[in-house]
This record gives structure tokens, sequence and C-alpha cells, in this order.
């Protein structure tokens, strides 16, 4: 008999409704996996055992509550940790700072839909100092850490969330992405990620950020759990400032399970930064994935990088105005970390006239990318520019300079796409001859998640990445 934690998500939600198993029992062998394997990959800033299994008690009960199981919520009873830069009431939150020890009396928005979709909050999972780096080497937990190589980053910000999944301590998980904070810790665990379209997923309470370039999201090891996951978190609040069109057929889990219709699918390899270059797998994993998309039916069509050099200073004041956002004592400026203070500090140099100059001039940029994709159904473009990272490797504390510019270099595709707000997909098709995986991601029209996803999954369906799994597993 398979592990429990070789099921997907679904299958342990039907396992639960059909009481082959229970949420508790899943519950308990998820924590006493991440008790033993948590720190060897960096997953969590704390386990929340009492809480999970409140949960699970809770989703148990439910289930022999319920006439009929098909009206419960489709995830219900499983395991899903939450990020540590939201809030989940009653749990201390360290935003990955030596600087912060938070409980919170409420939970996010986000969380508020997890917890009424009945998932099982395990722990809190581990992220860099405020979510700024695309590393997850903070001062309160291990380094996150790929388990197809542990001397390789799980990236960030999501960094712990992508390592927990991907090291089977969780079949899922709650992430954010800024500037690719999803996607990139997807394509260095070989996991799905989905960053949504602006508006599908509140932010609130108190997280909207300048800019809108930031939104919650979920990664899983396989499509349909990533889709069924974001059907659980999407959804407007009372006072959004955005809210996304809702899906056009269904639910997002249903079109993982439908068939796209022949699509027209641009593309382009050559990054927008023109200093950048790219690692020979990165490229061998695009025309791989493109040679599959077109045996599956579909039009390829190569195209321009719809953004350029011209964005970054932009992006840059943008980025270093959002680490301000945190409130934090001018006597406990010196503890946080060399990047963050930074990052601090070259926001503190950006007027408003600048700011809200960078704000209006990326949405004329983003206006303009979206019109010049129109026409395509979906754009496939790498997740990264070169392999997973080693520990260590990006950060440099002596030169924070250095250590941003470093980052920019590393992963110039997905911010682009969190400036014009528009949904991405990575999709781990690929690895390499080392056993590292190497993303790409599938990028869709402005509050058209259903097409990605389907495109997605129908890749899934031919390259069946669910049953590639590190040794560790």
């Amino acid at each position: 008999m398979s592990a429990l934690h070789d099921l997907s998500g679904l299958e342990q939600a039907a396992a639960i409704r059909s009481g082959d198993v229970s949420s508790v029992q899943l519950a308990e062998h998820y924590l006493a996996r991440a008790d033993r394997l948590a720190d060897t990959v960096g997953a969590f800033v704390l386990l929340t055992p009492e809480l999970a299994l409140d949960q699970a008690r809770a989703a148990d009960a439910q289930v022999r509550a319920a006439a009929d199981s098909d009206v419960l919520p489709p995830l219900l009873g499983v395991v899903c940790p939450v990020k540590d830069l939201d809030f989940v009431a009653g749990v201390p939150t360290r935003l990955g700072s030596a600087v912060f020890n938070i409980t919170p009396h409420e939970d996010d928005n986000v969380v508020a839909k997890m917890r009424a979709g009945g998932l099982v909050f395990t722990g809190k999972t581990n992220t860099p100092e405020l979510g700024l780096p695309c590393y997850t080497e903070s001062e309160v937990a291990p380094p996150a850490r790929t388990p197809w190589d542990l001397s390789r980053s799980a990236g960030g910000s999501s960094g712990g969330a992508a390592a927990a999944v991907a090291a089977g301590l969780a079949p899922m998980a709650q992430g954010s992405d800024g500037g690719g904070s999803i996607r990139i810790p997807s394509s260095v665990t070989g996991l799905v990620g989905i960053k949504p379209s602006r508006g599908r997923i509140s932010n609130g309470p108190v997280r909207d950020a300048v800019g809108d370039i930031s939104t919650n999201g979920p990664l899983a090891r396989t499509v349909a759990d990533a889709a069924a996951l974001l059907d659980v978190m999407a959804g407007p609040f009372p006072g959004d400032p955005v809210a996304a069109l809702p899906p056009v057929h269904g639910t997002f889990l249903d079109a993982a399970r439908r068939d796209p219709g022949r699509c027209r699918v641009g593309y382009f390899t050559r990054p927008p930064l023109a200093h950048v270059e790219i690692h020979p797998d990165v490229a061998l994993a695009m025309t791989a994935t493109l040679a599959a998309i077109e045996d599956l039916g579909h039009e390829v069509v190569e195209v321009s990088p719809p953004f350029n050099d011209s964005l970054l200073p932009m992006f840059t004041a943008l980025w270093s105005s959002l680490a301000l956002l945190t409130p934090i004592d001018e006597e406990d400026e010196g503890r946080l970390q060399p990047l963050t203070q930074y990052l601090r500090e070259q926001g503190r140099a950006i007027s408003g006239n600048e700011l809200a100059t960078a704000v209006s001039m990326l949405r004329i940029n983003s206006r303009a990318a979206m019109t010049a994709t129109a026409h395509l159904d979906a754009v496939l473009v790498p997740t990264l520019a070169q392999l997973p990272a080693l520990v260590g490797q990006l950060r440099d504390d002596d030169d924070p300079a250095a250590d941003f510019a470093a980052q920019v270099a590393y992963s110039p595709y997905c911010a682009g796409y969190n400036i014009s707000g528009q949904p991405a997909i990575n999709v781990p098709m690929n690895w390499n001859s080392d056993g590292l995986p190497v993303g790409v991601q599938l990028v869709g029209r402005m509050h058209d998640e259903e097409t990605i996803i389907s495109l997605a999954a129908q890749l899934e369906a031919t390259h069946d990445w669910r049953h590639r799994i590190p040794a560790m597993w």
C-alpha cells in the first residue's frame, strides 16, 4: 500500500469523505514527517499540532454528520500549511525576522477562506525577512533547501512552502508572490505554483501593497491540487481595491480536467534584461516544452519580450517602498538583515512623486505589454534564467546592492507579470541531467487562469511529473 503522503491532496480528500482514512490520521502523519524532516529542508518556522488536530477532528465530525458527501468542501480535512507572512489567529508570526513575534487576533482574509474550506494548518512555513529576497535564509529558521539537492536553495519568498510540499511534509501549501515568490520556489523544487490574476485572492485586511503587485496563491505537486486550492483561496472581501472576474466555466478544478481546445501559444526565451544570460539547460527546457505543446496540437509563435530594462528602475523603486510598509521601531532597525536595511534605506530616498510616477509608468507599460500579446491564448517563458542556486549563492551581507543585483539576474522573467497582474503557472515538466528541476511558466490573459491551468494539465498528463520524487521522499 502507498504511504499517505504518496496520495495527492484530492485523493486524500476523497479518502476522508469515503471513510478510508481520517483527517486526524493525515494530520498526525504529516506532523510526524515534519518533526523528522522539516529542519533538513528548512520548511517550517513553527509547527502547530494542537491547531491542526483540532481542525482535523472538526473535519472528521463534518464528514460523519453529512448526509451527502458530495456537498462537502472538496479539500475538507486536507493538510495545507500557511506562509509565515500571513496571519493565523492565535498563532505567532515572525515575518521571517528576528525583530517580530506577533500573535494576531484574526486571520488574514486568505487564511479565513482556507479555514472555511476545511483545510488543516500544520504550521507556518519558512520565509525570508519580510518576504523581500528570492532565497529563504532568515535568522529564525534553517535555510529552505530543495529536496532534489540539499546544497541548493528552495528559493523565496515561499521557500518553506515549496520545501514542505516537495519533501512530502504537506500535499499542498499557501504561498504569496510579489516578484516571483511562488513561481521561483516551485521551479527549483519541481512543483506546480500558480500566481493568480490581480484581485483573484484578497490581500486584506492589512497587507495590500503599493502597486498591487503581490498576491497569494497555491503550491502543489499536481495541477488539479493547485487548481482546487486556488478555488478555496479565491474570492473578494468587502473593501478589496481590486476584484478579478470570476471563472467563465465552473471552477479552476474543472479547468484542470478540461481540454483547452487548440491554443495559440507565444514564447520567448531571450531575457527581458539585456545584461542577463540564461543557462543552456533552461533553453533546453523551453525547447522540450515547446515541442510538447506542438505535439498536443497547439500553435506556437515566437514573440518579443513585452518588458525591457526600462522597467527595472521603476520596479526597484516600488520594491524598496514595499520594504518600508512594515512598521519597525527605530531601535530595531539595526537588528534587520543587511538586505532589508539596504532596501528600506533605498525606499526612504524615494519621494512621493517618484513613487507615484513609478506606479503610473509601470501601469502604462503593463497595458502595452498585454496589448502586444492579446492575440495569444498563453505565453511560455522560462521561470528562472539559471539552475537552482546554492544556499548562500545570491546572499551578500557585505554588499546588499550586489545581493539585489544577483537576484535580478537570477530571476528576470517573473516580476513583469506581477507588474501586469496577469496569471502565471510554473510547469515542472523538465529536469536536467543532474536531476535538478528546471521550471517554465505559462502566462495567461488577465483573469484567464482557466486556459493556462488546462494547458498545464495537458502537459502533466503526457509527462506525469507527480511520480518523480526526491530520494528523501
